[in-house]
């Protein structure tokens, strides 16, 4: 399977999704080329690697160099179409010889980050290099040297150029990995959309909550009710607040098999309507307010008839509860209420107990449950 670069810029609607490759794959070709021209003198450009699935995908070189102890070998990231914060990204391999016996060391060039907390695939003072991405490398490098009839005594330090300032839009910092990015991956493909990588980060931040001892935990929709619960829990430390986005199910899901003794879901009136329906993803394109829903909750509250139809007729979320708080309706403790029984459901047995919190679009409190 080739690895073709597209054009940049927004798909034509006729042709599907396109698959990436990610750091972890990057990583691995990039050391392949690097650990070749070490042996041999000379860079394979493209680079060929096998990934876990037994697929064969090729990468171009971005920039390689040679000297008598080192070889740099440097591939540019193609995500595919997923909204990925290191598409584009240059993964860096500098590969050396070590000591005899020394084996196999992987270490943090510029831009990759440091393990500083329990609770993370990889134990703390090490590069945050996942367990997977490791293994792919160690079969390039085994297999390399034992064709050239040498031991595996080889330094990988891998990096990724401006990996520092692009982790501060991941959530590394809060994680504890200090200094750069993660190189991560279990198949070395990326899937458009799948946002898996995001949902990856939610199961890592519960792992760190759970190794620091932590008994509550936050999972936000965004900063703004973020924000809102950081006013109403001051004591939470960084780690107890997880940045859920849109992915309350994936947040759940995890916590059901991996239980801390209280959850709060913090969101805006119109996400926690969506988790109140029912919904698990509560993205715009993956899911609508049903307004009829709210209609009926206003009911419950004790609105007439009338208030109902105005509701059912409302063009956005954001003005049925406005119709709603007109009349003395409480629709944003109705929603709450809801959201908090649907999200009980999803975490049955699991011991672990919910509340809500709505915001509104300023981040002030609308409820809390």
């Amino acid at each position: 399977m080739g690895h073709n670069l597209e054009p940049e810029g927004r798909k034509p609607k006729d042709r599907p999704l396109r698959r990436g490759w990610t750091t972890g794959a990057c990583a691995t070709a990039a050391t392949k080329a690097a650990l070749t021209a070490l042996l041999t003198g000379e860079f394979p450009d493209p680079v060929a690697i096998r990934l876990p699935k037994g697929e064969e995908p090729t990468f171009a070189l971005n920039r390689e160099t040679l000297t008598r102890e080192t070889a740099i070998a440097a591939i540019v990231k193609d995500a595919g179409d997923d909204p990925d914060v290191t598409h584009r990204a240059e993964i860096v391999s500098t590969v050396r010889f070590g000591p005899v016996g020394s084996g196999l060391r992987f270490t943090a060039g510029a831009g990759v980050g440091t393990v500083t907390r329990a609770g993370l695939p990889i134990p703390p003072g090490e590069p945050a290099i996942n367990p997977v991405p490791r293994q792919m490398m160690r079969d390039v490098v085994e297999t390399l040297c034992a064709a050239h009839g040498r031991p595996a005594d080889v330094i990988v330090e891998i990096g990724v150029t401006h990996g520092d300032e692009l982790a501060r839009q991941t959530w590394n910092p809060r994680l504890g990995i200090v200094g750069g990015l993660s190189i991560l991956g279990t198949t070395g493909i990326v899937h458009p959309f799948s946002c898996s990588a995001w949902i990856h980060s939610i199961h890592r931040g519960i792992d760190v909550a759970r190794a620091a001892g932590l008994r509550h935990v936050v999972g936000s929709t965004g900063s703004a009710s973020e924000s809102l619960a950081r006013s109403l829990f001051p004591d939470l430390p960084e780690i107890a607040y997880l940045d859920m986005g849109d992915f309350a199910g994936g947040l759940m899901k995890y916590l059901r098999q991996h239980p801390i003794e209280q959850l709060t879901i913090a969101g805006g009136f119109a996400k926690l309507t969506k988790l109140a329906q029912g919904a698990m993803d509560l993205h715009s394109g993956r899911s609508q307010v049903d307004l009829a829903f709210l209609a009926e909750l206003a009911s419950a509250q004790g609105g007439d008839a009338a208030l109902s139809r105005r509701i059912e007729a409302a063009n956005t979320a954001k003005e049925a509860l406005e119709i709603a708080q007109t009349e003395g309706i409480e629709l944003a403790q109705a929603v709450a209420l809801a959201a908090r029984t649907a999200a009980t459901q999803v975490l049955a047995d699991s011991g672990v107990s919910v509340g809500i919190v709505v915001a509104d679009r300023a981040g002030g409190l609308l409820a809390h449950v």
